[in-house]
């Protein structure tokens, strides 16, 4: 379809509008972790490295930043196992309620967090706590994996249904049995997709706050957290923004990565 300039114009504007309001206060955090006022005012009054300093520092902010990689950890490594399972059997097999298990899988991304956390609260103080398990590391390491299985799963049954069955059943003509066939032929198909979904559940796992709120105990505080805890003191504003710039470079890596694995292979230029 054929735009005219003026139509062209106008999106390139409406593009630009839209990218400004997502990327520019992501930007202006960045600037302000840079600023020696204590204060956010506008213009900065220069610019200095003493708050990234003052953020190394600080004992709660890297604690905060190590618990959230260990759940970031864990529930990448569940959502990888149940996830590419799940997507194996929906893309390779027929059975009845396929399409609801796809369904089932899927549902919780869409579930706004709130209602997922006091499901999962609800849930652990029931089923948990009766065991002696309370709330801590390993609930917010559960309660993550429910959303992060839906990014891998989505990354491998899309690749699986563009790679052929085909593949697999020539290998065992020529011998392999099916551990054989899944290391030397099903497993180089999929790993690029594998990577991707992992990488997109742990950006996931390591940004998320709302569940978290709801799955961890006493002394259990992620990185995200601890920023909403402690913006609110103007004595912690300036270690607040160096955090907060810290999360968005961490999670752009990974996106970014998960993207370029995603990339569509349509090509065989990588599969």
């Amino acid at each position: 379809m054929a735009l005219s300039r003026w139509a062209r114009t106008a999106l390139r504007i409406a593009a630009a509008l839209g990218f400004a309001v997502i990327y520019v206060p992501l930007l202006l955090v960045l600037v302000n972790s840079l600023s020696p006022d204590r204060s956010a005012s506008w213009p900065p009054p220069g610019f200095t490295l003493h708050w990234w300093h003052v953020a190394w520092q600080n004992a709660g902010a890297r604690e905060a930043l190590w618990v959230s990689v260990k759940a970031g950890l864990g529930a990448t490594a569940i959502a990888l196992v149940l996830g590419t399972l799940i997507a194996f059997a929906v893309a390779r097999h027929r059975f009845f309620g396929r399409s609801t298990v796809s369904f089932v899988v899927v549902l919780p991304i869409a579930l706004p967090g709130i209602v997922t956390g006091i499901a999962l609260n609800s849930a652990f103080g029931t089923v948990l706590e009766p065991l002696g398990v309370g709330l801590g590391l390993f609930t917010v390491i559960v309660g993550h994996a429910t959303f992060c299985i839906v990014v891998v799963f989505n990354n491998v049954v899309a690749r699986l249904r563009r790679t052929a069955g085909s593949y697999e059943e020539a290998a065992m003509d020529l011998g392999a049995d099916t551990f054989r066939a899944f290391v030397d032929i099903t497993f180089p198909l999929v790993r690029s997709a594998l990577f991707a979904g992992g990488l997109l559940a742990f950006a996931l796992s390591f940004d998320e706050i709302v569940v978290t709120t709801f799955t961890a105990g006493p002394g259990i505080e992620t990185l995200p957290i601890w920023i909403y805890d402690n913006m609110t003191r103007p004595q912690q504003a300036p270690v607040v923004n160096v955090v907060a710039a810290v999360l968005v470079l961490l999670s752009v890596i990974p996106i970014y990565v998960a993207q370029r694995m995603s990339a569509d292979t349509a090509t065989g230029s990588r599969v």
